[in-house]
């Protein structure tokens, strides 16, 4: 059986690391790293305490998800690296289906999990890269109309969630890496300091000749927005400066006369989500990241 370590980028994330690193453990990491993100809630102590074959990385300062990830995947050494929030709880027989999907495809790079709300519904975890006409439309609507046609085909909204597929990102709330495929593209771009990250690391994977898949089978709960409900507003205009910093990175040639549209563009839809925010607190916005 190959071994697997498990790096959790934690921030503020209370009794839930404490819960994460134990459901790790229990389901089989050989190795777990913490990275904490500059945290003063206490978190990480309770992890020394009660898991001291853990790892507690404390670098005193927020470094952002991507370079922690980088940092915490460092001081690991199993071929393969899970990634997640300090809010993912993962099923004691999680990696089975994982390993064996590795097994099956040397040029497999990443697998994702089925990922559950609370509720128990399918997080739609697993998506394609966007045209940029579907990015524009779910941009455009997604605030206002969830399902719409642009929408659905980037977040493959209409794929079975119970079937197994190859997809062109995964969700890097949880996910499994190959050590050497992740070497290979330079690690985590460290540019993106939250969100986004997982998106232009499944698009350099696969730019790469590397395979993303959605195994369902592998299965975690995620409670979500743990360590950013304290800075919602801040999380949106991060969330959309990660966008345009994709956008800068992917398109090239004559693209590239679209950027400045693209930046005005974003800036308006943040405005309008936080302004919707505080104006309409009884309307439910949808996650940043959806």
């Amino acid at each position: 059986m190959s071994s697997w370590a498990a790096v959790v980028v934690n921030y503020e994330a209370g009794d839930h690391l404490l819960g994460c690193v134990q459901a790790l453990t229990g389901a089989g990491a050989s190795e777990v790293v913490v990275v904490d993100n500059g945290s003063t809630d206490g978190s990480t102590a309770a992890v020394r305490r009660e898991c001291p074959a853990a790892v507690v990385i404390d670098p005193g300062a927020n470094l952002g998800y991507s370079r922690a990830v980088n940092l915490g995947t460092a001081a690991t050494t199993a071929e393969f690296v899970m990634v997640c929030n300090p809010d993912v709880v993962v099923d004691p027989g999680v990696w089975a289906p994982v390993e064996a999907a590795f097994a099956a495809d040397a040029q497999l790079a990443a697998v994702g999990p089925r990922i559950l709300n609370p509720d128990g519904s399918t997080y739609p975890s697993a998506r394609r890269l966007p045209s940029t006409g579907d990015a524009i439309g779910h941009g455009a609507l997604g605030l206002v109309w969830s399902k719409n046609p642009f929408t659905r085909r980037y977040r493959e909204l209409d794929a079975d969630p119970a079937q197994a597929r190859a997809v062109d990102w995964v969700s890097g709330a949880a996910l499994w890496l190959r050590r050497r495929a992740l070497d290979d593209v330079g690690g985590w771009d460290e540019r993106f300091f939250m969100y986004a990250e997982d998106v232009e690391l499944g698009w350099r994977l696969t730019g790469s000749g590397w395979h993303v898949r959605y195994e369902p089978a592998a299965v975690v709960e995620h409670v979500q927005g743990v360590s950013t409900a304290g800075r919602p507003d801040r999380m949106i205009v991060e969330h959309h400066r990660s966008v345009y910093r994709f956008a800068d990175k992917r398109w090239r040639g004559p693209w590239r006369v679209l950027l400045p549209a693209a930046a005005l563009y974003l800036s308006a839809r943040a405005g309008l989500a936080v302004a919707g925010r505080h104006l309409l607190p009884q309307v439910k916005m949808p996650r940043v990241d959806a």
